[in-house]
């Protein structure tokens, strides 16, 4: 009997081997596609929560070791993901927000009315945000306040930021502490003006659109690329209005003041989050879900390929040659609880999340050129979390580390037949595939498993390519909630793949379950 029970518990504590699927795909390396433009790796920062203070700015006298109030850590990490541009300063709060409170020596205090009426101290403003940015090598984007705010406004800023300092915008911002211009190449016309940002109707918003373009400009360097607020999800009747009301100049515009052949908006937004249960009033829980939620976040997550698919359909009417560009510039998980100020934890379900999105981005890189996830520091889909000193380095960060090797390298189609991943009633794909060839001829493979019970046995057949080499890094975790705390920050990081090999044209490779993967072929 001892020896029975002995056996039981040996069993009952020995770890049950996954199924392994067998799944075939063909990368075609002599089939190149489009740039994957790096800006679809951008980041967003609102003032919301420790999203800004804390997450970035402590202030100079900060005992958090810092370069002029902006804390040193997050600096190093964002530069080692290379992020391209950063959103700012909002979200909601940028159609709130006046830039004259931000700037100066005496900085004026106001309320942040959208986020729980906060105290906005507005000791980061411009100059510390584009200070922010020189440090960790990214570009600024700037979206202008509409619905509170007015051209002027706007118009005053851009010259304030973009002016030769022998002009007095450009000699105020001198006095402030920066002698030379700074480059502002991407504006935004708002925010969400059918929602928080004004409530209005989208040929209102058209109308306000052009408006704000004709005055929006630099007054030094490049024209900046303008990006006009687009649809809430699946608001397919404001795409079709915003790019037939707003997209293109008047025929009577004069040639000699507008190069008519250049659409009046540069990119359109998209604004789309991942919630478990696809309603805001009950959207699903950042950690200890079952498997219900596990699924039904991958298929929302999926869901971005058909918003996408359907926008760009509207958009290849009034803009065949592609002119306009798509810009996701929200997108994330966004889940229930937290501390406040949408604070939430980071599970490896995120990264799964990051991985098939970004996947999807590539798909779409004719169309797709920037995409900015909610939010960069302490807020939704976080790339970083900190904990006063403390900094920890979430599941997202890791994919994004990982799927850096695809920024401005040139698509290469794979082919493949997904298996179906089933739980009750809800299926999705199993497995999501990007490639891509850098610039110095190695070609990347991405690949995430969206099963969290069995692995996959892949056999990728090249074609157009001889590889000599093979090397990989796999980032799964025990549970689908598993995820990087302040006292267990290595819980979710990538490991060297196992398992991976060429063998004549075909890579073999292991991936577990629940796993995303990144593989070089040299």
């Amino acid at each position: 009997m001892l020896k029975s029970v002995l056996t039981a518990a040996l069993l009952l504590a020995t770890p049950v081997m996954a199924e392994t699927v067998k799944v075939e795909a063909t990368l075609k390396a002599d089939k190149a596609g489009p740039v994957i433009n790096r800006n679809i790796y951008g980041q967003f920062v609102e003032h919301l929560g420790r999203g800004v203070y804390e997450g970035i700015w402590v202030g100079k006298d900060s005992p958090i070791p810092n370069t002029r109030g902006i804390r040193n850590d997050v600096v190093a990490a964002l530069k080692h993901i290379k992020v391209p541009v950063v959103r700012w300063p909002g979200g909601c709060f940028a159609d709130d927000y006046h830039w004259r409170d931000g700037v100066g020596p005496e900085r004026k205090p106001t309320i942040n009315s959208n986020w729980n009426r906060q105290i906005e101290p507005n000791s980061f403003g411009t100059h510390e945000f584009m200070d922010f940015l020189s440090q960790i090598d990214a570009q600024p984007f700037v979206s202008v306040n509409v619905g509170s705010g007015s051209v002027k406004d706007a118009q005053s800023w851009m010259q304030y930021m973009t002016a030769e300092p022998t002009t007095p915008p450009g000699a105020e911002r001198a006095r402030n502490g920066q002698q030379t211009p700074w480059s502002v190449p991407y504006v935004g016309i708002g925010n969400e003006t059918w929602g928080c940002g004004g409530q209005m109707r989208a040929d209102d918003y058209a109308y306000e659109f052009r408006k704000y373009a004709a005055y929006v400009k630099s007054s030094s360097g490049k024209r900046p690329f303008l990006i006009a607020v687009g649809p809430d999800t699946d608001d397919y009747a404001w795409t079709e209005t915003l790019m037939k009301e707003a997209a293109w100049w008047r025929p009577a515009a004069t040639p000699m003041m507008y190069n008519i052949d250049r659409p009046i908006m540069d990119g359109l937004s998209l604004h789309f989050y991942t919630l478990p249960s696809n309603t805001w009033q009950n959207k699903g829980v950042a950690t200890q879900f079952g498997e219900d939620q596990w699924i039904s976040t991958m298929k929302r997550a999926l869901f971005m390929d058909e918003l996408i698919t359907k926008n760009s359909a509207i958009m290849d009417k009034y803009d065949p040659q592609k002119k306009v560009a798509l810009i996701v510039d929200e997108w994330g998980t966004w889940y229930d609880g937290g501390p406040g100020g949408l604070y939430q934890e980071n599970t490896l379900r995120d990264a799964l999340v990051a991985a098939v999105t970004l996947n999807i981005f590539h798909d779409h890189a004719e169309r797709v050129k920037m995409a900015n996830i909610a939010q960069m520091i302490n807020v939704l889909q976080a790339m970083i979390l900190t904990d006063k000193d403390k900094m920890i380095l979430t599941p997202t960060y890791h994919v994004f580390e990982m799927y850096k090797v695809h920024q401005d390298a040139t698509r290469i189609p794979v082919n493949y037949t997904a298996p179906v991943y089933r739980y009750g009633e809800a299926e999705v794909p199993m497995i999501s595939v990007s490639a891509s060839r850098d610039k110095a001829g190695k070609i990347h493979v991405s690949v995430a498993n969206l099963d969290p019970n069995r692995a996959i046995a892949l056999d990728l057949i090249l074609t157009g390519v001889k590889a000599k080499t093979v090397t990989g890094r796999t980032l799964t975790a025990p549970a689908t909630d598993s995820h990087n705390t302040f006292t267990a920050p290595n819980t979710v990081t990538p490991k060297p793949a196992t398992g991976v090999k060429l063998k004549g044209d075909t890579l073999t490779a292991n991936l577990p379950a629940k796993s995303v993967s990144v593989f070089e072929l040299q």
